[in-house]
């Protein structure tokens, strides 16, 4: 094929997010501020375009000029980072806890989180017996499909749980979850407000899940601790895994500084959801 008839390589272009993070980047592997023209050199970018991003993230506060000149990140970065830090302690607490209450009670222990409509397992501990989940580390199901999932939402103002459940809710493969968008968010209500939830038979038949929000410092739940078991003996010592599901979660919040406030005085307080 002659030059003539080769057709020209398309030309790439960097986006503003690329370009973006690619300063992010620069500035962080530096570890000190630099300047707009410094950092175009480095990254290979028009000057014009860096100038023109470094205003804007500097207006959103993702990058500050403590130096007249000189770019650095900005405060928005920081609170981003200390979020994700937070939630990083906050997971390796719960593993820790998860690990205990697996080897405790024999039985499989789940640490979940929410991703907008799904309810996602973010680590997970087999117990001792034969009994195993269909569930493992990155399952994703619907947040009406699992205890934990109505827990994922119950902080939420009683107008946009409803919301969340009318957008979501779906039929669980054993058609036993509740798909009625008032009736979960009452549940998920009550649950968060009790500090536990209880699930049988809705994403597998004959399998029960029991768990306990763990609050963030704004008192929302940023995670659940669960344990996942047969039924038949779930419903024979509901008492006992629902108090050691709560005390579970209940240390992972001491541990990060955070005292539960007792869901009243009812006990336990146990509720079963759709089933």
């Amino acid at each position: 094929m002659s030059e003539e008839n080769r057709s020209p390589k398309p030309r790439t272009r960097t986006s503003g997010i690329d370009r973006a993070l690619q300063i992010f980047d620069m500035l962080s592997d530096r570890g000190e501020a630099s300047s707009a023209y410094d950092i175009a050199k480095t990254i290979g970018a028009p000057i014009s375009t860096v100038y023109a991003l470094v205003d804007e993230l500097t207006e959103r506060g993702m990058l500050s000029r403590p130096q007249g000149k000189l770019v650095w990140l900005g405060p928005r970065v920081l609170r981003y980072g200390l979020a994700y830090e937070r939630r990083m302690d906050m997971l390796t607490e719960a593993k820790h806890e998860m690990a205990r209450l697996a080897r405790t009670l024999g039985e499989t222990v789940q640490v979940c989180y929410r991703d907008d409509d799904l309810m996602v397992v973010a680590a997970m501990a087999d117990g001792e017996g034969h009994f195993r989940v269909a569930s493992d580390v990155g399952t994703r199901v619907p947040l009406n499909w699992t205890a934990s999932g109505r827990l994922l939402v119950g902080h939420l103002p009683d107008a946009e749980r409803r919301q969340v459940f009318r957008s979501i809710a779906k039929p669980s493969p054993t058609g036993l979850a509740e798909i009625d968008a008032d009736v979960l968010a009452d549940q998920a209500g009550i649950d968060f407000q009790d500090g536990l939830a209880v699930q049988m038979g809705a994403s597998e038949f004959a399998v029960a899940c029991i768990a306990a929000p763990i609050r963030n410092g704004a008192g929302e739940c940023a995670m659940t601790i669960s344990i996942v078991l047969a039924e038949q003996k779930a419903q024979s010592h509901l008492e006992r895994y629902g108090q050691a599901v709560r005390d579970a979660a209940s240390s992972v919040e001491r541990a990060l500084g955070r005292e539960r406030i007792p869901a009243g005085n009812d006990g336990v307080g146990l509720r079963m959801g759709a089933h």
